[in-house]
This record gives C-alpha cells, structure tokens and sequence, in this order.
C-alpha cells in the first residue's frame, strides 16, 4: 500500500479519534526491549476483539445452538491464550465457525449483527495467527500479559438499559479499532521491516471495523448517537493522553514506576 492510499485510509480515522498518539508512547514502543510485550498483547487484543464480536453475536442476535458453535470456534485459541494449552501452530488448521448461524426472530438488527461480526472475528483470529508468527520469527514466546486499563474504562461508561447498551458497546468497539488503525500506522516506520510491514496490511480491515461498529451503531440506535460518540471520544482521548505506569498496546502516556 503506497503513502496516498494509506493516507487516504487514516484520514476519517484520524477525523473520528479526538487525539493522536502521544510521541512518548511511540518512543517507548520502538525501543527493542519492549518489542515482546508489545506483540504479545497485541496478539491478546486480537483474540479479545474476535471475544467481544462474539458475545454480541451470541447476546444479541442468534439462537442457543448458534451461540454455542461460536463458543467452540474460539476455544482453541482461548486455551492456548488464557491456559496455555496446545501448540500455537496447530491454530492455522482451525477450520473457523462449523454452523450456519441462524438469526433471531424477535431481533431487527440480528442479521446485520451476523454479518459484520462473523466477518471480523475471522479476520481478527487470522490477525492473531499472524502475530504469533511474527513472534517466532524475531524468537519471541507468548507469555501471558495483563490487561490494560485502556477497554475496562471505556465500557465502564456504558448504561445499562437496551439498546442503550449495544449502543455504547458498539461505539466503543468503533474507538478501539479506529485507535488500533492509527497505532499500526504510526508504528510500521518505527518497527523491524517485517513488522512495520505486516501492520501496514492491517490498516484496510482495522479502518473498515472501526466504521462496522459505528454503521451498526447508528442502524440500531433510536435517538441520534452523536452525543454518545463525543462522549466516548473524549474518555478514549483521555486515557490515551493522561499518565499510564503500564505500557500496552492500548496504553496511555508513559510514566515511570514509583521505586519504593
């Protein structure tokens, strides 16, 4: 992807973000000693985003047996992420979801639901094959990472009453991928060719998830959802500006641990 495709690609993400990434996070992403953390939790992110997209599946828009092949398509990649179970190359044959999903009668948007996230959970668990091998090409081992303050905080702000609540969580399912596109952006240049090269080829299908989240967002909503994406961008804009002791993928800006 040449320089104008890609700028052109970023312009409505970085229009939708309220911030860029602060060059202190940027700065302590290039350093090499932080080059495992950085893909290991990157490949977590991956695999959370393809949970996330299946829990709305599974809340909002399909039947029970439907739920459950969705449950069985990602397990492999949950053992081998949470229990440490498996041989990570024995993900490639995965054979992805092994039922036709059937849409719930009593939802509107079920289908529309199904279609767009069925899409990015395989894309996302693709992503996530791809950072492994990433990984062992540069002798990196999956280690398991805890989690980022950066999704817990966003969703905290969700109200609690339907659709209300699919609302928010798919605008904030919008911020997280736009925020994603624009990190892999600004970090190819900085990173070891190979990578800087494989986060480039991940800009089309992040850009297009962030506007999936927020087309469903608006097809579901009954009320105008401009005061919600305000609302939700300046928290996200928040935690990527203000001081963050853990460096993540979704981390803010860095700030030293207190020695005690």
């Amino acid at each position: 992807m040449n320089s104008a495709a890609i700028e052109q690609l970023l312009s409505p993400v970085r229009d939708f973000l309220r911030c860029e990434t602060p060059a202190e996070w940027l700065a302590e992403a290039e350093k090499p000693e932080n080059l495992s953390i950085l893909l290991c939790d990157h490949m977590v992110c991956e695999l959370k985003a393809a949970q996330s997209a299946m829990l709305l599946i599974r809340r909002y828009a399909v039947d029970q047996e439907s739920g459950d092949a969705l449950l069985q398509w990602l397990l492999p990649y949950e053992d081998f992420t949470y229990r440490m179970r498996g041989d990570w190359r024995e993900l490639k044959h995965q054979k992805g979801l092994k039922k036709a999903m059937t849409a719930r009668a009593d939802s509107p948007y079920s289908q529309a639901l199904i279609d767009k996230m069925v899409l990015l959970i395989k894309e996302e668990l693709h992503h996530f094959y791809q950072v492994l091998e990433i990984a062992e090409s540069h002798g990196i081992q999956y280690q398991n990472v805890s989690s980022s303050r950066y999704a817990r905080e966003l969703l905290r702000h969700v109200r609690t009453h339907e659709p209300a609540t699919l609302v928010d969580k798919l605008i904030c399912g919008a911020y997280i991928e736009a925020r994603s596109c624009e990190r892999f952006a600004r970090l190819a240049p900085r990173l070891p060719g190979p990578i800087g090269e494989f986060y480039v080829s991940l800009l089309r299908s992040e850009a297009r998830h962030y506007q999936d989240y927020l087309t469903l967002a608006e097809q579901i909503a009954t009320a105008d959802i401009a005061s919600r994406v305000a609302f939700f961008g300046e928290q996200e804009a928040q935690l990527i500006q203000s001081a963050d002791e853990d460096f993540k993928f979704h981390s803010g800006r860095p700030q030293a641990k207190a020695v005690v």
